[in-house]
């Protein structure tokens, strides 16, 4: 194997396997390590006429002394259960979903980068309905699967400020829709707003609230975030707003850090009172932005290059802990062994 570790896209890369489980009358199997990166999927699977399927999004970290850890798995396995009951899928023990996410890890472990490189084990729980079901129902059968691959930077060139066009033709999710849970048809509505905000130019998308059109909802796939000029630390608050673990994340840290946490519906008018803004999520875990655009009009926020200082400090002391180059004091990170 021979993977330049420090030039790696955040693009699939072949692995040794994935690990698969089987849900039927009410039980789920032990999971079996499987080479082949197909699925034999029945045509009438719930999963393809009535998008059963929710996944999450999660790394792995080797440390300088060589060791494995896990990020926040847990959070995910909440998150994943969450979106299961949304959509009646049968939801999984927090146990098998971490001890999952182990044996795979295990199994595959040359792949996990070495540090120092900037890359990491990208973790991607699915959780789908594979049971034949022709009548709107729920499938009486599941497949939950978990691949890993290594990816690096989701966008490259670190914090690098990128810019951001207001959807102002679509919303991301209905008032009382699925906008709080991680269902796979989230994802495939964004994909034509995204598209048309990449061709004007936008690296990004930005959704305001689906009933005004007023507040500031989130990025097209990360929560959206602000330090004000009186240094408060600011995110939306919606039901309609995906619940990023980094976000929560980065709030904890803030608050840690000595920095006031509010999370508070946010005006768009608000904007002009931002010293920083920024997406997050586990792909990137910040991404500065320092021009919105809505309709004509341009934002100027925060600085023409790299992070803000609050930003920066933030992103700094976040990812020292995931490295193990500082002490985590949450309790954040699990380790894999033998």
């Amino acid at each position: 194997m021979s993977l330049d570790w420090s030039n790696l896209g955040f693009a699939y890369q072949e692995t040794n396997c994935h690990i698969r489980y089987t849900w039927k009358d009410g039980v789920w199997s032990q999971g079996e390590l499987i080479k082949s990166p197909y699925i034999n999927l029945h045509i009438a699977a719930t999963a393809l006429h009535y998008g059963q399927s929710a996944f999450e999004g999660l790394k792995a970290f080797r440390h300088e002394d060589g060791k494995i850890w896990v990020f926040r798995a847990d959070m995910n396995a909440d998150r994943l259960n969450s979106s299961a009951r949304q959509i009646m899928m049968a939801e999984l023990p927090k146990e098998l979903f971490l001890d999952a996410v182990r044996r795979v890890i295990l199994a595959n472990k040359e792949f996990v980068p070495p540090y120092g490189t900037g890359a990491s084990l990208y973790i991607r729980p699915l959780l789908f309905g594979s049971g034949a079901q022709i009548g709107v129902n729920p499938a009486k059968e599941y497949t939950f699967i978990v691949l890993v691959t290594p990816v690096g930077a989701y966008y490259k060139g670190g914090l690098t400020p990128m810019r951001a066009m207001v959807s102002t033709d679509y919303d991301r999710a209905a008032p009382h829709g699925t906008g709080h849970v991680k269902l796979g048809g989230n994802y495939a509505a964004s994909l034509l707003p995204h598209h048309l905000a990449n061709q004007a130019g936008f690296p990004m998308d930005l959704y305001l609230d689906p009933v005004e059109h007023k507040y500031i909802e989130e990025f097209g796939t990360s929560n959206f975030l602000a330090i004000t000029k009186d240094g408060k630390y600011l995110t939306s608050k919606s039901k309609s707003i995906l619940p990023s673990i980094t976000n929560d994340g980065l709030c904890r840290l803030a608050a840690h850090l000595g920095i006031p946490v509010e999370r508070r519906p946010i005006e768009f008018a608000e904007i002009e009172n931002f010293a920083e803004v920024a997406a997050c999520g586990t792909a990137v875990v910040i991404t500065p932005v320092n021009e919105i655009v809505y309709g004509d009009k341009v934002y100027k926020v925060g600085p023409t290059e790299g992070a803000g200082p609050v930003l920066q400090k933030l992103y700094n002391n976040y990812t020292a802990i995931q490295w193990g180059e500082q002490k985590d004091p949450f309790g954040w990170l699990t380790p894999v062994e033998d």
